[in-house]
């Protein structure tokens, strides 16, 4: 049986005359550029792509509790970046692992909140209605909800899921169905699926 072969990620060297835009970055046009970024992005300097990206962010926040050093953070960031969010706001611990967030950070807003009182005055002052997921007792199911066009999708802390300050502070809660044995799933992938049930009420087909 043959080895396996490695696909090579990106594009090599740029081939003939450089181009004279300034969103181009010269180290990546001589070098190649290897990043995990849509073809739209080869060659560009960093902040040039969030640069772009800023024009057109979603009205839509996300915000996740790290109580206990959630380990999805990095998946939740990854989302984030994914569908295009305003900002991503952890609250509790400012450190949490960037592994699973796949460099993906560099091109997404994170900011860090110490409390659920800091938050919420946040999001007071931003006027951001907080839309809790969770499979709480009594919330309401995600696939039949009409999400604010402006809001923040807030998660719980992976296991206890929100606390009860972040609970009673949310305008509505929606749970994701389940069909399985298990009583919960996991925070990074309940994060993707709430974003995209904005994205289906909101979203453009070809952002």
């Amino acid at each position: 049986m043959e080895p396996e072969t490695e696909l090579a990620v990106g594009v090599g060297p740029w081939e003939g005359p450089w181009p004279a835009a300034p969103h181009y970055d010269p180290a990546l046009l001589a070098d190649g550029d290897r990043r995990n970024v849509v073809d739209q992005y080869r060659y560009w300097r960093l902040d040039a792509i969030v640069a772009d990206l800023d024009t057109r962010r979603h009205p839509f926040h996300v915000a996740v509790e790290n109580w206990q050093h959630d380990l999805n953070i990095g998946t939740v960031v990854r989302n984030a970046n994914a569908f295009l969010a305003a900002e991503v706001h952890i609250v509790g611990r400012r450190r949490w692992n960037r592994r699973g967030a796949m460099v993906t950070d560099r091109y997404q807003h994170v900011r860090h909140h110490p409390d659920v009182t800091e938050f919420l005055e946040w999001t007071r002052r931003h006027d951001l209605p907080l839309i809790g997921i969770d499979n709480l007792p009594g919330a309401r199911p995600l696939e039949s909800a009409m999400l604010p066009r402006r809001c923040v999708l807030l998660f719980g802390q992976e296991g206890p899921g929100l606390s009860e300050p972040a609970r009673l502070a949310c305008g509505a809660v929606y749970s994701i169905a389940q069909y399985g044995s298990t009583r919960s799933i996991n925070a990074g992938v309940a994060s993707g699926i709430a974003m995209h049930a904005w994205i289906r009420q909101y979203g453009a087909v070809n952002p």
